[in-house]
C-alpha cells in the first residue's frame, strides 16, 4: 500500500510489527502502566483511542499512525533507539517515536520542555498521537475506582500548558502579536485551537478536565 505521507511501498503488517516489538520491549524491561498491569494495556488504549478519531486521518496513513502510538514510550522506557525503533518497523515510525521521547530532566516540565513540543509540533501525526495518548490517560484516572486521583489533577493542572505547547507557532509573526492583541488572549487561544486539525481532540480534553 503506498502511502503519500512517506512515499514508500507500506506493509499491511506494519502494525503487527510495531505492536510485537512495543510489547516485548516494554515487558523485557519489566515496564508495567499503573503499578500493576502490563504496559500492553495501556498501549492498546492509546491505539483504541487513535481508531476512535481516525477520522482525522487519511486512509492511507493510519497504519503507519497505529504503529506509532504502538511504539510511543519505547524510546522513553525502554532505552530504545531511533534505529532500533527503525529495525523492528520502519524510519517513518521511528521518526514519530522520536518526536515523542521525552528530552532529559529531573522533573515532568524539564523533560517536556519546548524542545520536546516544538519536535512533536514539526513531525507529522506526532500531535495527533500525543493527544491520543492524553485523552487516554486522562480517561483513565477519572475511570479509575480507587481514591488516587493525584495524576487527574497533575492533568487538569498541566493541561493550559500542553495544549498551548501543540497550537504554538513555531515562529512569532508580527500578525500574531497584533491578532492577539485584537481579540484578546482567550479568543486568540480559541482561535488557534480551531484552526488546528486536531482542535476538536483538544476540546474534547478540555471538556474532560473540567
Amino acid at each position: 500500500m503506498e502511502t503519500p505521507y512517506t512515499g514508500l511501498i507500506i506493509s499491511r503488517h506494519i502494525e503487527e510489527l510495531a505492536k510485537e516489538y512495543a510489547i516485548k520491549c516494554h515487558s523485557e524491561t519489566n515496564h508495567f502502566y499503573d503499578g500493576d498491569k502490563p504496559y500492553s494495556y495501556h498501549l492498546k488504549m492509546v491505539v483504541d483511542t487513535a481508531k476512535a478519531f481516525q477520522e482525522l486521518i487519511p486512509e492511507s496513513d493510519r497504519l503507519i499512525v497505529f504503529s506509532g502510538c504502538w511504539v510511543h514510550d519505547v524510546g522513553e522506557d525502554c532505552r530504545q533507539t531511533r534505529n532500533d525503533v527503525k529495525y523492528a518497523t520502519n524510519e517513518t515510525v521511528a521518526e514519530l517515536c522520536y518526536a515523542l521521547t521525552n528530552e532529559k530532566g529531573r522533573n515532568r516540565a524539564e523533560r517536556a520542555n519546548e524542545k520536546y513540543y516544538k519536535g512533536i509540533r514539526q513531525t507529522k501525526y506526532a500531535t495527533f498521537i500525543k493527544l491520543c495518548d492524553r485523552i487516554t490517560n486522562v480517561t483513565y484516572s477519572l475511570e479509575k475506582k480507587d481514591t488516587d486521583k493525584s495524576m487527574l489533577e497533575k492533568y487538569r493542572k498541566e493541561n493550559p500548558k500542553f495544549i498551548d505547547e501543540l497550537i504554538k507557532p513555531d515562529k512569532y509573526k508580527l500578525y500574531y502579536f497584533f491578532l492577539k492583541l485584537f481579540l484578546g488572549e482567550r479568543t486568540y487561544r480559541l482561535s488557534r485551537i480551531n484552526r488546528n486539525p486536531y482542535g476538536g481532540m483538544m476540546g474534547i480534553l478540555e471538556a474532560i478536565l473540567k
